[in-house]
């Protein structure tokens, strides 16, 4: 028997888990801290350092108490993060500024000014993470920061990812080249690949922008996978947790991609991590280059896989939204809508809200909807929203399947598909192929597996995933459902590059109305 720790840190909250080897989860806490955000900025989201310190240390507590757990019975810790969230640091890894939330989009002029550089430069590390740098990426909100904060520049001696200084802070290392730097995050948000050197040329990012000028030295650190030691629990950090000092830590990761591995991803899955945003999760032992995603990155999800990375960057949130606008909750909205058929809102609505991450990588759309009459309610925006994140991740399925990535399954994990039954039932109907639910909540089961890892309770992960990963519930596609989503499909994907492509020509769109009414009667 062996006791361990998985901690997920979301974009709201902390969740703290424990696991036991045989027994499986024995009991879980969570601890919430704020999302700072500003009324005349929507693009600012930061959070604070401090603030997810202190709801860790609350979290696991609480997460001892319920489980009837001592501390000094927990054998590893192992914790992911949103990403790319990044903060600078001064001298001691003392963070200077707020962590940019990984949907703080502030920095998508300095996001499209890479990515020009990039093409022009031929940098082939852009075409490994979809041919366009993103404004939720590493240097893009590095940049923004040097720009923006000059009194600032000349105390910051290098810049980290969330996991890695959460990594960091637990272990009590305070050397910036002791620190651990994860595979999973630098390799999808700052064009780190082994293979290329490393990270991108100090030419080409002087090129971009003299403030960029000896960064790169600045990011050195251990870059590993998630399969090798951060390093070991402090005395200081201990005391804090309720834990005892000395266990080991991995090497973090991003939330998403954990919970792919808490979900039991295996070759020829994609995993839809489906939350605030959705993360869609594939891995491969051999794969190419594929337009538009977030990145195909060796050893990022599984040690020994390449791990491909796309999604969604508003779901959760957008169903809050409508919601909020309608003066309810989403669950309220949400009573009733299993009673709706393919395409009966008689809308046609786009996931762009907070911008487009996959595929077209464009954080200047903003919300479409197509249909609206005069008798249409919150609760048809609800179910049309639900439709349009299905669709969406159909163009992003199609594309990777395009690309080479084989695709026998389609796993729902994260949290709303727990919640709301109609989303899967809605996706298994576009997609027209079985979408499998975990039976059982995964939320940070897959820093568990990498905890037990660390612990030597497992050989393989693989083995731990057949030992603690839930069975599937699978929802079949009902055939005349699917019939009505291929054709509205149709629409949608002609509009989603038509619409959404700058420059692209005027789309003939005269057909999408009427057909839109005919659908919904």
């Amino acid at each position: 028997m062996c006791v361990v720790a998985g901690v997920d840190f979301g974009t709201q909250s902390v969740r703290v888990s424990l696991f036991d080897s045989e027994k499986g989860r024995l009991g879980a806490a969570s601890a919430e801290y704020p999302v700072k955000r500003k009324r005349e900025d929507p693009d600012h989201a930061t959070q604070s350092h401090s603030d997810h310190m202190t709801a860790l240390a609350a979290a696991m507590r609480d997460a001892l108490k319920v489980s009837s757990i001592q501390g000094s019975a927990v054998a590893a810790l192992a914790l992911d993060t949103t990403g790319s969230t990044v903060i600078p640091l001064a001298q001691g890894l003392t963070p200077i500024d707020d962590y940019y939330l990984w949907c703080d989009h502030r920095a998508k002029n300095e996001a499209a000014e890479i990515t020009a550089k990039a093409r022009t430069a031929s940098l082939e590390a852009l075409n490994w993470c979809g041919g366009v740098y993103s404004s939720e990426w590493g240097f893009s909100k590095l940049l923004h920061w040097l720009r923006n904060n000059p009194e600032k520049r000349p105390t910051m001696v290098t810049a980290m990812e969330h996991c890695d200084l959460v990594a960091a802070a637990l272990c009590g290392i305070t050397n910036p080249a002791e620190a651990p730097r994860s595979i999973c995050a630098m390799g999808h948000k700052w064009m780190w690949n082994e293979s290329l050197g490393g990270l991108p040329p100090e030419e080409f990012l002087t090129e971009v922008d003299p403030l960029l000028a000896g960064v790169r030295p600045k990011l050195d650190g251990r870059y590993e996978t998630s399969n090798q030691i951060a390093g070991h629990l402090s005395s200081e950090w201990a005391e804090k947790l309720g834990l005892k000092a000395g266990i080991p830590i991995p090497v973090g990761a991003f939330d998403a991609h954990w919970d792919a591995i808490g979900a039991g991803i295996r070759e020829g899955d994609v995993v839809n991590v489906v939350g605030t945003s959705t993360c869609m999760m594939a891995i491969a032992k051999q794969v190419g280059l594929i337009p538009g995603v977030c990145g195909v990155v060796k050893g990022s999800i599984h040690p020994d896989y390449f791990g491909i990375e796309a999604g969604l960057s508003a779901v959760g949130d957008i169903f809050e939204a409508i919601a909020r606008r309608a003066g309810t909750t989403v669950a309220k909205l949400s009573e009733g809508l299993d009673e709706y058929k393919a395409g009966s809102s008689g809308l046609l609505r786009f996931s762009w809200d907070n911008g487009d991450r996959t595929v077209l990588v464009n954080p200047e759309l903003g919300g479409v909807t197509l249909g609206w009459t005069l008798t249409t309610t919150a609760s048809d925006e609800l179910f049309a929203a639900i439709e349009g994140t299905a669709f969406h991740t159909r163009i992003i399925l199609e594309r990777m399947a395009e690309h080479g990535v084989t695709i026998n399954r389609v796993i729902n994990g994260g949290g709303i598909p727990q919640k709301n039954p109609t989303l899967s039932r809605v996706y298994a109907n576009v997609f027209n192929k079985p979408v499998l639910g975990p039976a059982q909540e995964v939320t940070s089961l897959g820093s568990a597996i990498f905890a037990f890892m660390a612990a030597g309770a497992f050989k393989t992960i693989e083995e731990a995933q057949d030992r603690l990963c839930p069975s599937y519930q699978v929802i079949e596609p009902n055939p005349a459902e699917a019939a009505v989503y291929e054709k509205l499909f149709a629409l949608y994907r002609k509009l989603y590059f038509g619409l959404g492509q700058p420059g692209s020509e005027a789309v003939a769109a005269g057909d999408v109305l009427p057909a839109l009414r005919k659908l919904r009667g």
